[in-house]
């Protein structure tokens, strides 16, 4: 008997604007120690699934039809009393973000102890016992001393590891994991699908994944299902479906992945995210030209040999901070003597885990830290990188950032043609030459949007919508350098695809120069000319980008080369094919 059957599902949202079917008759079984994947992109609806197994559906939706079963018994319909008792029993939850998960204000033995005396008949003593014990197969070190801490005191893998470890202490008999992995490092995220893939197969429990990464459905799955807008395109066993998918849709999404083994001039056979019902295009030459003539304009050309655009020597950071008045003052080493070179038109890669330094050296070279030590000079100038940058440095204004999450880096209380036009204004750049709308329409429209979108708010556009209005507003700063701090991490896999081609095609038409920070990878080899890797505030490795991915040097490059998820599984890329009969 399956631990988890779903026959027939619908499920449909009421809004104002009528009813939605987000979910449409889906199906799918999960037998104990088997892991079923959720594939798809932003609203397809995985979580809804997720959600309707779980009975927490918003008050506007509703199961219109179908059935939800678990060990043999309809859970569809019951009630709020019935449904509290299933979960954190009989069904657990591992989410996305560990830190939203944990209560900040409890100990780790607080989370434990009570969940496990809410599902067990065991004295207080009894319970830390297995907690301790939950602690230790979950992986983390010392248990008897760490449990004592809080959640701030963990690593974001170790927090997840406490996460698993509250999924499995009441025992269940069905995990739903929500991208358990999606901000962790590769290293980190090898070790959370091993441990996932180890409870499933020793302790004979269902997991059933959802998530956009295919690597992670290729690595640990045993089934899955593919859906688009609420449909299950295609489903079955992982490697059938990877290696010989059926469907466009399916074929689209494995065209989309970027690969760890080979270098792509772009991703191609991709469907542009709609806009207002249609896909976006740049159809007035006018336009462009405008666009063009204004982020070119007193743009100096290079000729032979590209030249260096920014270098970096020497660079030391160090924060420091103090825990009281009276204590002394504790510093910390985040970049040790850090070398750096991007050229002119081209992409170097900044790679390593999180807490390597990636972050800090992109924040001191716009002005963000002040360095202790180093040198930058940017187009053979010498920037003062020691002290705070002053408002007319040609550095703020030629070096722009696009950030991670687009809907936190946009003021959701400005309508987008503010958010475009605020760079225009801040430095000054209008000298009653082409006016401020023009240029702003031409921005909107040269990454892909209508100049309708202008009126609207970030909360209006999907993820990879509100990055490309990210992109517009750093490009309307006529910058010559673009640091891309994680731009896509967040992203589903097509999206992603959509606005990695448009970073490229801004690049080569503009002669961009660009540090493109990742800890994805294959990412990182689809747009890097160069390659360097830090650990610990240090760069281990650094030099062109296709020797490092066929031979790489030092053993921590090595280390996380071979922890990348593998995608064998997967079809050759390089866009659709046509449907088989």
């Amino acid at each position: 008997m399956p631990v988890l059957e779903i026959k027939n599902l619908d499920v449909k949202f009421s809004t104002r604007f009528g009813d939605h079917e987000a979910v449409k008759n889906f199906s799918c079984s999960l037998d104990a120690g088997q892991i079923h994947g959720l594939v798809g992109e932003s609203g397809a609806g995985k979580s809804t699934i997720g959600s309707a197994i779980l009975g927490i559906l918003p008050e506007n939706a509703q199961i219109t039809s179908g059935s939800i079963q678990l060990n043999g018994r309809e859970i569809s319909k019951l009630d709020n009393r019935a449904y509290h008792r299933l979960r954190g029993g009989e069904i657990s939850m591992i989410l996305q973000d560990p830190q939203t998960s944990l209560n900040p204000l409890l100990t780790i033995e607080n989370h434990l102890v009570e969940t496990i005396l809410q599902h067990q008949n065991l004295s207080e003593e009894q319970a830390l016992e297995q907690a301790i014990g939950y602690l230790q197969q979950v992986g983390i070190p010392e248990p008897e001393q760490r449990i004592k801490q809080y959640p701030h005191q963990f690593s974001g893998g170790m927090r997840q590891r406490v996460v698993i470890a509250l999924a499995i202490c009441s025992r269940p008999s069905l995990i739903i994991a929500d991208e358990p992995t999606t901000a962790l490092d590769v290293a980190i995220q090898k070790q959370i699908l091993s441990l996932i893939r180890n409870l499933a197969r020793e302790q004979e429990v269902a997991v059933l994944l959802i998530t956009h990464d295919m690597g992670v459905i290729a690595e640990i799955t045993n089934t899955i299902s593919i859906l688009h807008n609420g449909h299950n395109v295609e489903d079955g066993e992982t490697p059938d479906v990877l290696g010989r998918p059926q469907k466009n849709y399916t074929r689209n999404l494995i065209s989309a992945v970027p690969r760890i083994d080979r270098r792509l001039d772009r991703f191609s056979g991709l469907l542009e995210e709609p806009v207002n019902g249609s896909a976006a295009e740049i159809s007035h030459t006018q336009t462009k030209e405008v666009a063009r003539t204004w982020l070119l304009e007193n743009r100096s050309a290079s000729a032979g040999a590209k030249p260096q655009s920014l270098e970096i020597s020497d660079l030391s950071v160090v924060f420091s901070s103090r825990p009281s008045l009276f204590e002394k003052k504790l510093e910390f080493q985040a970049l040790n003597r850090v070398n750096l070179t991007v050229r002119a038109g081209e992409t170097l890669g900044l790679v390593g885990e999180s807490g390597s330094g990636k972050s800090t050296v992109a924040k001191t070279i716009v002005g963000i830290h002040q360095a202790k030590s180093g040198n930058m000079t940017f187009k053979s100038r010498n920037v003062d990188i020691l002290r705070k940058r002053k408002r007319d440095d040609p550095t703020r204004r030629s070096v722009q950032m696009i950030f991670q999450d687009p809907y936190s880096s946009l003021n959701n209380r400005w309508k987008i043609y503010d958010i475009i036009a605020e760079p225009l204004r801040f430095y000054n750049l209008l000298d009653g030459g082409t006016p401020e709308d023009k240029i702003v329409s031409a921005m909107i429209e040269l990454v892909g949007l209508t100049t309708e979108s202008l009126y609207k708010y970030p909360h209006q556009f999907s993820g990879g919508q509100r990055q490309r209005i990210a992109i517009a507003r750093a490009l309307v700063a006529r910058p010559e350098f673009l640091i891309c701090d994680e731009p896509t991490s967040a992203l589903d896999v097509t999206v992603q695809a959509i606005i990695l081609n448009l970073i490229k095609d801004i690049q080569d038409q503009f002669n961009l120069s660009i540090l493109f920070i990742s800890h994805d990878l294959p990412v990182i080899r689809q747009m890097a000319d160069d390659i360097a890797v830090m650990k610990a505030g240090e760069i281990v490795e650094y030099g062109p980008s296709e020797p490092f991915f066929t031979q790489p040097q030092h053993a921590y490059s090595q280390g996380l080369l071979a922890d990348i998820p593998s995608l064998d599984l997967l079809g050759p890329p390089g866009g659709i094919a046509e449907d088989r009969p």
